[in-house]
């Protein structure tokens, strides 16, 4: 039935991948800036957005950008504009409501339901699907109540993008960066794509299923491993490496970027999930072994940036083991047998046989010595291991493990030529990576 004449309510209009009735919620915080981009971009996809700031928001960004960004009058209160009565109908003729960043405040007054200006007034009104992507200090983020308010939200559906981990306002680090406004899009236009009923909350970590609308990889199933394997020797202690993790999170999140289904393998990392990526975690060879071979069977792509332990002790002790108290011996210490982990990557290459899929990417972290450089090594492994691609770089104490630059050399089986990237930034690699695999596809 039609809306009649001075209705304070029209009838919602189904969301699409192409055009949709947006309201951009802006929270009181630094990285209110990033909003703007997040705003270009819904804009120049052809959305209709209306930004609502909190009034703190506006010490950070004016109105008058808000204003020439969206092409929109803006306004934080219930008191503007009263006969259009903004503060209901916003909220119910919206496709989408996002709020970035999402302070603390706004999560608590959310949770609460609260409503003391326009912006909750949306939040309690809105009867599509809401985005709220949180960006505080870390201590702020991990407290009790932000937690809570933070579960009590995902109860209610609403979909929850945690923080992206890095440096933040000052010289803290940690959790609490608002995500890239790129990685925002992705998970906003995947919402818009598939429609509510299409979001799975339980099973993955930012809530968001399906893939990109648009990109290279669109359709495409991607299996990604990332971090350190650890093999426990006691209760204390394990054989582990100096991997963070960080390139393999990279490859994922570049990978979501361009339309990928991702999957993402995790041994051992403190690093945030990349929005719209399902995370398995795992901790040993063996686990990671068992999860890449199920997820295998329905990928296109496997990347294996995992740095897997050659090793693992032969026995598993239940007890810790003890220094020596002898008075005799007080040097003593025990030996420990350690027996070879399988070869994942290589199994995984024997698995496929003659098919060509999936295209498996292995990743090769080479000191280089006497018997030859870091790119001779390379070249015997790729040929060794039968992948189709090999991704090379120079590891050390102060190299490559736990940087946010990298250089890296990809070779192609059956090819000469050889791909340098780097010195670059993780996500830069990444995209070299993802081109290499792309020319495969």
């Amino acid at each position: 039935m039609p809306s009649q004449p001075g209705s304070d309510r029209t009838p919602p209009r189904p969301p699409t991948a192409r055009t949709a009735r947006i309201v951009l919620g802006v929270g009181g915080g630094i990285a209110a800036y990033k909003a703007c981009s997040l705003l270009r971009l819904f804009t120049e996809a052809g959305h209709d957005v209306t930004v609502v700031p909190t009034a703190s928001a506006l010490r950070f960004v004016g109105a008058p950008t808000w204003e020439a960004l969206s092409g929109k009058p803006v306004h934080t209160d219930v008191w503007s504009d009263v006969p259009q009565v903004p503060h209901v109908r916003l909220g119910q003729s919206a496709d989408l409501v996002v709020v970035a960043p999402a302070t603390a405040d706004l999560l608590a007054k959310a949770a609460h339901g609260l409503a003391d200006d326009l912006l909750t007034n949306v939040l309690l009104t809105a009867r599509c699907p809401v985005v709220m992507a949180p960006a505080m200090h870390t201590e702020m983020w991990d407290h009790a109540a932000t937690q809570a308010n933070v579960s009590t939200l995902t109860e209610r559906g609403v979909h929850i993008i945690p923080p992206a981990s890095g440096r933040l306002t000052g010289a803290d680090t940690g959790p609490g960066r608002l995500p890239d406004p790129d990685d925002l899009y992705a998970v906003c236009a995947r919402i818009l794509a598939h429609g509510t009923a299409a979001v799975d909350h339980a099973v993955r970590q930012d809530g968001i299923p399906g893939d990109h609308p648009t990109g290279p990889l669109r359709g495409r199933t991607v299996v990604v491993t990332a971090g350190g394997t650890r093999e426990p020797l006691d209760p204390v202690r394990f054989l582990g490496n100096r991997s963070s993790g960080k390139q393999g999170y990279a490859v994922a999140r570049i990978a979501a970027r361009r339309g990928a289904d991702v999957v993402l393998i995790s041994a051992n990392t403190e690093l945030t999930a990349p929005p719209g990526v399902v995370v398995v975690p795992v901790q040993t060879a063996l686990d990671l072994q068992e999860a890449v071979e199920k997820a295998a069977t329905d990928a296109d792509v496997v990347v294996m940036a995992a740095a897997v332990a050659d090793f693992r002790p032969a026995h598993y002790l239940d007890a810790k083991i003890k220094k020596s108290h002898d008075p005799a011996d007080p040097d003593a210490a025990p030996t420990i047998a350690l027996v070879r982990n399988p070869d994942i990557l290589a199994r995984l290459v024997e698995s496929r046989g003659e098919e060509a899929n999936p295209v498996i990417v292995g990743f090769a972290a080479e000191t280089g010595d006497d018997q030859g450089s870091v790119l001779d090594h390379g070249r015997d492994k790729l040929a060794r291991k039968g992948c189709d691609l090999l991704v090379v770089n120079e590891v050390g104490a102060d190299k490559t493990f736990g940087q946010d630059v990298n250089t890296v050399h990809i070779l192609r089986q059956g090819s000469s030529h050889v791909v340098d990237a780097g010195p670059a930034t993780k996500d830069e690699i990444a995209a070299a990576v993802w081109d290499a695999v792309q020319e495969i596809l």
